[in-house]
């Protein structure tokens, strides 16, 4: 059984079945954990605060992938801000400019005549998607509780609390001698948000209900039952008419006392204790067809729920997420700071000594990324679920040019490979719409995507050429898709994406043109993401050093791919040809790596630009390194320097992964302290980019797992980059390529014992330190390693 069996147990799990049993079949590290209910010692899975909160980024997520909530946590006032995966603006759309093909041999030749300006000019009247933006994410609204005759708690008994390893939100206080309790939980089973409103003393528990909505076609009306109804059309958006038909289901499920309602809220009085199920659906079944019928499904999923009590859907809610988030544990250490609030611990992370604040925000961003995608979801977005406006920024869509895949470098060597379903099936998606694009845009075979798409799976340029025009997005996220086969080993699997690796290959075979002054093949037009290269007002070239790398990345994974399934012999021949075309990677006269085709860096008009793309060939990928390349290593630790330690939020926490494959552990713990700040950390953990950005919890997650260990090809790198503040500690069920699972303990910053599993065997040099060792590992069995020479145990 190998570790893509992984997503056949979600699978299983969500029809009934035991995640935990196939962690057990694996002999996985940390199985019996997961299944015993061992956890972190007791507060370590949980954000707390004293107050409520008054900000969206002081509210706590809740999510099971498709449907949110952030739960402000208020006495007499609470909130609940609802999201529904697929409610965003518009409908489908193709959106190529017709004018596109025609025009692209003239910015071509611009490019290379180093005409830049003129080359954007015409680019913006006829390459640009029409329309040139594309669609948001939007609010589905607020459920607003209002409880009358509540004064403030009384001194020291407020607490609300996410416990993200049951996947549960709590707030808890006491008025007049009344203990109130407060859950919430969003379950993957029932498909529903459950909230259990207490009271501790009989009829002591009112409360009023009703719906603020900021989507423009919408009505709410209460309905027999004790049932609160929205429903309403999407927003049309860019010229691009509403599609979608959207509803929320609110039933109320009372537990002493009366219910009362108006046209449109419901009342409680003289309760004790009541149930909240909330449901929320649209009619969208896939970017073309918006047949769906969300009032059917929203009835559906009220009246299963409502057949079970509220422990129950909130005890297999934990269940559900526990046989996930179990898999992996790790513990830096612990001090005085470990039992203070959340909010005052990252107020005071730069000054204070708090290695469990880098633990819990490693399990929070595992917590973000099972919450926020699941199998049968949409992949997480630039605010992963949670999103409070119609018009949020950067539309919180997917932007393909490092956000979005930054959100899933944790997913496979944290042990959450189902949680790149929905990635691999937008993937899927977009190899079908950019197909079209493809041959209308570019006249060229395959598929292209370009920095962005969205819910309809658009994939032309947008915003403007000096953002959009780089048709490099979709070839990066072939390679989470060798990625997934790499960590598990699934030829079935694989033979099933190939047909996409391919096709990504098959454009670039037909639009890289040649370099007239240096013979290099080139992709033309592109650019260094939304790096304006001093050389005119945009940011327009030909073959950018990140173009370069991932295509080499690309042409490799795509070879490797076609060899495990003996196929194409003939096509790989002739990727392997065009690779050797490629610019390669060069350092330039300031002794940094070349961002670009020409020595630019040194006038590029942002000399700490926020993105360092030309970096990828370190991290993500390992074209470059401290073993094979040092020099060219080397040259990217100088465009570091260069580039500073601080940046917005997501690229901060790319730079902690750079450096910890640079393997200065300190350096990347320096970075992570500022991530963890005030600066680019909000009360709820959340990323500050600013504004709010998920990908940068995520990237702080695989900054943190780079720092402990390294997974490249068949090489295992233990404790790579461990800094001197995290002297002892363990980290247990990381994944390593080649279907394996490690365990780590040290003490005194030095290893102490590793625990190695390859579920299908195999030959990987083991490394920690300058000691290396080749073991042949048989299914199945693990290997103990002791001490800074790797004795076997």
């Amino acid at each position: 059984m190998n570790l893509e069996d992984f997503a056949v147990s979600r699978r299983e799990l969500v029809a009934g079945g035991s995640t935990v049993a196939a962690l057990s079949l694996l002999g996985a590290p940390g199985a019996e954990a997961a299944a015993a209910g061992v956890r972190d010692a007791p507060g370590d899975d949980m954000l707390w605060y004293r107050q409520p909160a008054k900000e969206w980024t002081e509210a706590l997520p809740v999510g099971n992938g498709r449907i949110g909530a952030m739960v402000f946590g208020g006495v007499a006032e609470e909130r609940l801000q609802l999201n529904e995966d697929t409610l965003w603006g518009g409908g489908p759309y193709h959106p190529v400019n017709p004018d596109a093909k025609a025009a692209l041999p003239q910015v071509r030749k611009l490019i290379f005549e180093g005409r830049y300006d003129e080359a954007q000019a015409i680019a913006k009247e006829k390459l640009m998607a029409v329309p040139v933006r594309q669609m948001s994410y939007q609010v589905l609204g607020n459920l607003l509780l209002s409880f009358p005759g509540l004064s403030e708690p009384a001194k020291g008994s407020y607490r609300r609390q996410l416990d993200i390893d049951a996947a549960r939100h709590t707030t808890r206080f006491t008025v007049d001698g009344v203990d109130y309790e407060r859950s919430v939980v969003a379950s993957p089973s029932e498909q529903v948000i459950a909230v259990q409103l207490k009271a501790s003393k009989p009829g002591k528990l009112a409360f009023d209900l009703k719906m603020d909505v900021p989507q423009t076609k919408h009505t709410v009306r209460s309905l027999p039952g004790d049932v609160l109804l929205l429903e309403g059309i999407n927003n049309t958006q860019h010229g691009i008419a509403g599609a979608l038909k959207f509803q929320g289901r609110v039933k109320v499920i009372n537990g002493g006392g009366t219910v009362s309602s108006t046209p449109d809220s419901l009342s409680i009085r003289g309760g004790t204790e009541a149930t909240i199920l909330i449901a929320m659906a649209t009619s969208y079944r896939n970017y073309t067809d918006v047949s769906g019928d969300p009032e059917a499904i929203t009835s559906v999923q009220i009246a299963a729920a409502a057949r079970k009590t509220f422990r129950a859907i909130a005890d297999r809610t934990a269940e559900d997420h526990r046989a996930i988030y179990r898999r992996v544990s790790i513990d830096l250490g612990r001090n005085a700071e470990t039992d203070k609030p959340t909010d005052e611990r990252i107020g005071q992370s730069e000054r204070a000594n708090d290695p469990a604040l880098a633990a819990l925000y490693f399990r929070y961003g595992r917590y973000l990324l099972i919450t926020s995608s699941r199998p049968g979801s949409q992949p997480a977005n630039l605010q992963g679920i949670w999103n409070d406006s119609v018009n949020p920024p950067w539309g919180s869509k997917y932007t393909i040019n490092i956000n979005t895949q930054m959100n899933y470098w944790p997913a496979e060597p944290t042990a959450m490979p189902e949680m790149t379903e929905p990635l691999i099936a937008l993937v899927r998606d977009i190899a079908v719409t950019g197909a079209r694009m493809a041959r209308d845009m570019y006249g060229a075979r395959g598929w292209v995507c370009h920095h962005n798409t969205d819910l309809w799976r658009a994939t032309g340029p947008i915003d403007g050429p000096q953002f959009g025009l780089w048709p490099m997005g979709g070839a990066w996220l072939c390679l989470h898709l060798w990625d997934r086969y790499d960590y598990g080993r699934d030829a079935q699997y694989l033979a099933n994406v190939y047909p996409i690796l391919k096709g990504a290959c098959e454009f670039f075979l037909d639009t890289l043109v040649k370099d007239p002054k240096t013979g290099w093949m080139v992709t033309n037009p592109s650019l260094s993401p939304e790096n304006n290269h001093g050389h005119g007002e945009g940011s327009l070239c030909a073959g950018p050093t990140m173009d370069m790398q991932i295509l080499r990345a690309l042409f490799t994974v795509t070879a490797q791919a076609a060899g495990v399934l003996k196929t194409d012999a003939a096509f790989v021949a002739e990727v392997d040809a065009l690779k050797g075309k490629l610019i390669p990677n060069r350092v330039g006269s300031q002794g940094q790596l070349m961002e670009w085709k020409d020595d630019w860096d040194a006038g590029a008009k942002d000399l700490h630009h926020r993105h360092v793309s030309h970096l990828f060939g370190l991290f993500p990928d390992a074209q470059i390194n401290l073993d094979d390349t040092p020099e060219l290593a080397a040259a990217v630790k100088k465009s570091l320097e260069i580039r500073g330690d601080k940046a917005t939020g997501w690229a901060t926490a790319w730079r902690i992964n750079l450096w910890a494959r640079l393997r200065d552990g300190d350096h990347a713990h320096s970075i992570l302290r500022f991530l963890l700040g005030p600066e680019r950390t909000y009360p709820n953990m959340f990323d500050a980019h600013p504004p709010f950005q998920i990908d940068g919890n995520f990237g702080g997650t695989s900054g943190i797992t780079e720092m402990l260990m390294q997974s490249v090809g068949t090489k295992i790198h233990l404790l790579p980059a461990l800094p001197s503040a995290w002297p002892t500690g363990s980290i247990r069920g990381l994944r390593a390529r080649g279907a394996c699972m490690v365990d780590l303990s040290w003490k005194r910053g030095v290893l102490a014992q590793a625990r190695v599993v390859s579920a299908i065997g195999g030959s990987h040099e083991v490394r920690c330190g300058d000691v290396r060792r080749t073991i042949d590992f048989k299914p199945g069995k693990a290997v103990v390693l002791t001490g800074l020479d790797l004795r076997t145990a």
